[in-house]
């Protein structure tokens, strides 16, 4: 599938970072710091035209989390097909320490994927299911 992306500049264009994986590495514009446990909201210079019927997700990096504690603050971003802005990315810094983040470090990463448009029919009833309205915990404890 064809994605037609614009880039910012000096950056440079997202890419896969190994054959076969689904997310594309997007990286910041800019320096920044993240104080502990403080959001800040980072530019990656990309804007996309994803098709329609498809979405794009922002994931956090496993590494940034992992190694640093720096994660998105909205777990996972969405954007639109209709939507034509900079991708921008809020992250938060889960750790005790700051961070320095450098312009060209990867940030998040960007997966395209197609979804269902639903027609809403409301009802007065569900169906019933062996789960039925068990929510929190109901297939057990850990």
């Amino acid at each position: 599938m064809e994605l037609k992306i614009m880039v910012s500049d000096g950056m440079a264009a997202p890419s896969y970072a190994h054959a076969g994986d689904a997310g594309l590495d997007l990286r910041i514009k800019e320096d920044v710091w993240i104080q502990p446990h403080q959001r800040v909201t980072v530019g990656t210079g990309v804007r996309v035209a994803i098709p329609n019927g498809y979405v794009g997700l922002c994931f956090p990096r496993s590494g940034l989390a992992s190694k640093l504690g720096i994660s998105l603050s909205n777990c996972v971003g969405v954007i639109d097909s209709g939507y034509r802005g900079e991708i921008g990315a809020t992250l938060i810094n889960n750790d005790k320490s700051p961070h320095l983040l450098h312009a060209g470090e990867r940030v998040c990463q960007l997966v395209i994927v197609p979804f269902a448009t639903c027609e809403l029919n409301v009802v007065d009833e569900l169906d019933d299911t062996d789960r039925g309205a068990n929510g929190f915990g109901s297939s057990g404890t850990l």
